[in-house]
């Protein structure tokens, strides 16, 4: 089984990064999987990047969903992962 590395990428003063937090912790608690929170303030790489899609979820290094997350597709992806 594997494990899927969860990383929500987030910025300061983002109302959508809150709702982002709230659904990514349910989701990933209901499948006893961890994640990971990385702020893209002064990582001019990731802010180039990612800058107009935050906040954004990332399932082992690939962009799964931005803006609103939606639960039942990352419950979905991550589900795969870990049956792969």
């Amino acid at each position: 089984m594997a494990i899927p590395d969860v990383v929500l990428l987030t910025k300061a003063d983002c109302h959508l990064c809150t709702e982002a937090r709230a659904a990514v912790e349910r989701v990933t608690s209901a499948l006893g999987v961890q994640w990971t929170e990385q702020g893209i303030d002064g990582n001019p790489e990731l802010q180039e990047r990612y800058a107009e899609e935050i906040p954004v979820v990332l399932v082992d290094g690939v962009q799964r969903d931005f803006w609103k997350i939606d639960e039942q597709r990352l419950t979905r992806t991550l589900k795969r992962v870990l049956e792969s």
